[in-house]
């Protein structure tokens, strides 16, 4: 016979109603019925068991009223004109509106310079380097050498002031001194290289760098590097746009300030020659080709 059951909720339970089967898995099935919900259900062949499993509002009772009051306690404070300073206080607000609620929207940063385009830019990058562990060889209370991230050659560090010096043309008599001890440490880095004997070195700041803070490059003379790959970055180590530290430091000494021609970043057009016997060469790839027979053995 069939069999109709009529359930009013009279309080906010969880229903769940289990219906069985011969030789079949059961199958459960959870319907939550509110205040004043009818649920009606028709079993022509099989009974239903019916199991009430009543919610705990306790917790969420005593959590909503906490969170009431410490609401009323804010507002107060805050039309007395006091504001809540405490982390712990500021910690418990937050969580508790948390698990009652959606997350609040973010707020939109207020208007300002691009951070990408000021210490973030990639003109930049040497004063985020030079304070990175992992990339200092060497340092001082005056200067600190690190790797090149890009090596022209098979040995290529820079030697940076911790002074901010964002140019050559920033450079004056008072700097002397500095730039003598820079060419001491660089010194020092050639004399330390396993590879001294056998490769000659060049000391010197390019003319018109495009990284901020004044930079000496210290560089082995084989330019055996995959990160050597067009005439600008050949003609910026091989012409006169690469300035000898020597130099830079005998014009502050007369001079007062470091003077560079004009015309200079012409020079990372001219066409590519090597190094060693001045012979033209079509390509970067000829010219990697031809500077291996000048390679020691």
């Amino acid at each position: 016979m069939p069999c109709s059951l009529v359930i009013e909720a009279v309080l906010h339970r969880l229903l769940v109603l289990t219906s069985y089967k011969p030789h079949v898995a059961h199958l459960y099935n959870q319907v939550t019925i509110k205040p004043g919900q009818r649920l009606y259900m028709v079993n022509q062949m099989y009974p239903y068991t019916v199991k009430f499993t009543e919610e705990t509002f306790t917790s969420r009772s005593a959590a909503e009223g906490n969170k009431a009051s410490k609401r009323s306690h804010q507002m107060s404070c805050e039309g007395n004109g006091e504001k809540i300073k405490s982390p712990a206080k500021t910690t418990s607000t937050s969580s508790s509106r948390t698990s009652d609620a959606s997350p609040p929207p973010k707020k939109t940063p207020p208007p300002g310079p691009d951070k990408s385009e000021s210490a973030g830019h990639w003109s930049q990058g040497l004063k985020v380097s030079m304070q990175d562990p992992k990339m200092q060889v060497y340092k001082d209370d005056k200067v600190v050498v690190i790797k090149d991230k890009y090596p022209k050659a098979r040995y290529h560090w820079l030697v940076l002031p911790w002074d901010s010096i964002s140019s050559l043309k920033a450079l004056r008599s008072e700097h002397v001194d500095l730039l003598k001890h820079m060419q001491r440490v660089g010194d020092q880095m050639v004399q330390q290289c396993r590879d001294a004997h056998k490769l000659r070195f060049r000391l010197g700041y390019h003319a018109v760098p495009s990284m901020s803070h004044v930079h000496l490059h210290v560089i082995s003379q084989d330019f055996d590097s995959p990160c050597l790959k067009n005439k600008k970055h050949w003609n910026s180590f091989t012409t006169d746009y690469f300035v000898e530290s020597q130099d830079v430091v005998t014009m502050l000494e007369c001079d007062g300030k470091v003077t560079v021609k004009d015309g200079a970043s012409e020079l990372l057009k001219l066409p590519l020659r090597c190094h060693v016997c001045h012979k033209e060469q079509p390509t970067i790839p000829k010219l990697k080709e031809h500077l291996r027979t000048h390679m020691p053995a």
